[in-house]
């Protein structure tokens, strides 16, 4: 058995720069892509970083949660979902996959729905600057299990050694009463050389671990700059047209880059042409996950 996308949903709506409602606007409607009920998601992943206000407490997720309208009853017998964040800078919702499939393999549910996206603290804008390289937007995968021949296989990580190569905090001395709408990011200059080396290590263990045909396999890579998902394709042999990113005109999504480029391509029925789409997502760390995923419509069975 596998786990499969079921839906996706996407938030980039202009009205708001919350990542809060962005985000509960794509579980929305994922679920209602799906034509499922609220009731029938189990568990909901959070694997969005930057946050509203910088908020702590309580999770995001639970905030997100009440904003995609789940689990808003508290009657004795009516369904529970259960929710929390995930944080692994670039590689969160590859690691939220792991998890959903452990969960999925259990029964205990049929849907895992994975949010994640990001804003600026402040809540002023959404476009990416060179202080703070990420555009707000929210996305979801909503996932569920299936016997076919299809969904994705292992995920894999890797780490490399030394510095982080980016770094994300709040300095609450020198920002003191504006600590909630500011952040500061720092990255080192040969940040993305060293990311490429260990994306494209995670994705050569990825598809040396699956059969899979890389003529037919499509890419999907996370965007740290416009050229990443390219220069990746590049060091693994993937052809450019094989390449599928999300709108990049704001600049980087972050988290949601992976599902944001996902349902653009699958929206667009883009990926026809291709068996396979290999998910490679890559951040701070450096580190990286990857996963084959076989494409249902061409495994013979309904997504």
């Amino acid at each position: 058995m596998g786990v499969r996308i079921k839906s996706t949903g996407i938030g980039r709506d202009t009205d708001t720069f919350s990542i809060v409602e962005l985000s509960g606007r794509a579980a929305r409607r994922a679920m209602e892509s799906a034509g499922i009920e609220p009731g029938q998601v189990g568990v909901m992943i959070n694997a969005g970083v930057f946050r509203d206000s910088n908020t702590v407490e309580p999770a995001v997720s639970a905030l997100i949660q009440k904003a995609a309208g789940i689990g808003l009853d508290y009657v004795k017998e009516d369904p529970r979902t259960f929710s929390f964040d995930l944080m692994n800078a670039g590689t969160g919702v590859l690691n939220a996959v792991q998890v959903a499939q452990a969960v999925l393999a259990t029964g205990t549910t049929d849907h895992v729905l994975i949010v994640s996206g990001d804003t600026h603290p402040s809540l002023t804008r959404a476009a990416a600057d060179d202080e703070f390289p990420y555009a707000t937007a929210g996305a979801a995968l909503l996932l569920e299990q299936t016997d076919a021949p299809e969904g994705f296989g292992r995920v894999i990580t890797r780490s490399a050694a030394g510095t982080p190569g980016l770094e994300s905090y709040v300095d609450v001395e020198t920002m003191g009463d504006r600590g909630r709408g500011l952040m500061t990011v720092e990255r080192e200059p040969d940040y993305l050389d060293r990311l490429l080396a260990v994306a494209a290590e995670a994705a050569r263990a990825a598809l040396a671990g699956s059969d899979i045909d890389e003529a037919a396999t499509a890419l999907i890579a996370s965007t740290p700059d416009a050229d990443f998902p390219a220069r990746l394709a590049a060091e693994l042999g993937i052809a450019p047209e094989a390449v599928f990113t999300p709108d990049l005109t704001q600049g980087d999504p972050h988290t949601a880059s992976l599902p944001l480029a996902y349902h653009a391509a699958a929206d667009t029925d883009s990926l026809a042409p291709y068996r396979d789409v290999l998910f490679v997502s890559a951040g701070a760390g450096p580190s990286a996950a990857a996963v084959v995923y076989r494409l249902p419509a061409l495994a013979g069975a309904a997504a």
